[in-house]
């Protein structure tokens, strides 16, 4: 039997009995896509906290999503589990207040130091002349990385569509129905892009591999030959560059 007719099969005999120990074979035939979410969502915490945590977190999303799926309204399982999973996960830290005020504060202060001095120089500013401008060393800029890296958790994706309700994916806004919407997004967008290549190259790879190619941090580890540690700091300086760009575009139009 293949593994889309067996998962069928599950499921029709777990809706009709609620049989627990058919939802125990579900949480098996679906634990892979815990162990990826935790995987992906470690970026944010680097060696903070155990990828087994996660893993455990995730679990009960994954439970979750398991009593509360509806196989009648034909929505694709993963999809459905993969948001209750990576939810769970999130709001298990934010219940442990992972991310104290202060951190919060440290990374919206980042994110303004990257904003201002590549507007000034034009470019990339470097480690040294971030923490030149913070007043700090660049030892201590590390160490401040390393600690707001998971008041980023949210991902790139979110906070375009947090911020300006419209995501990166263009093709799905209707030109018709909202062309201003639809000229805002198509405008983010090449910004965004441009933002991107404009990336230290290294800063780059990470968010290539992570965004578009949906890697772990254990894989884009492997990949580029650094400590995972190193790539979590990478994708924190990347995220506060492209955040403050992407801020001060935002402005730009809340002042037009």
């Amino acid at each position: 039997m293949s593994s889309n007719n067996k998962q069928m099969e599950l499921w029709k005999e777990y809706s009709s009995t609620k049989d627990p120990s058919i939802r125990e074979k579900l949480i098996l035939e679906y634990s892979h896509l815990v162990k990826f979410i935790a995987g992906r969502l470690s970026i944010y915490f680097g060696a903070n906290v155990e990828y087994d945590d996660l893993v455990g977190f995730g679990i009960f999303g994954l439970i979750d999503a398991i009593e509360k799926f509806d196989v009648k309204k034909g929505v694709k399982f993963e999809t459905y589990a993969s948001l209750r999973i990576r939810g769970s996960i999130i709001d298990s830290m934010r219940e442990l207040d992972w991310v104290p005020r202060s951190l919060r504060q440290k990374s919206k202060e980042m994110e303004k130091v990257y904003a201002e001095l590549e507007n000034e120089l034009g470019r990339s500013a470097t480690d040294q002349e971030v923490a030149d401008r913070l007043g700090i060393t660049t030892d201590e800029l590390s160490k401040r990385l390393n600690d707001v890296n998971v008041s980023s958790m949210v991902s790139l994706e979110e906070f375009l569509e947090q911020n300006y309700e419209i995501g990166v994916d263009v093709p799905n806004v209707n030109k018709d129905d909202l062309p201003e919407d639809y000229i805002e997004a198509a405008e983010l967008s090449e910004i965004l892009g441009n933002a991107i290549d404009k990336l230290p190259e290294k800063e780059k790879i990470v968010v290539s591999l992570y965004y578009f190619e949906e890697l772990t941090l254990k894989e884009i580890s492997a990949i580029m030959k650094v400590s995972e540690s190193r790539v979590s700091q990478l994708h924190t300086k990347a995220i506060l560059r492209l955040k403050g760009k992407l801020a001060r575009y935002k402005s730009s139009l809340d002042n037009n």
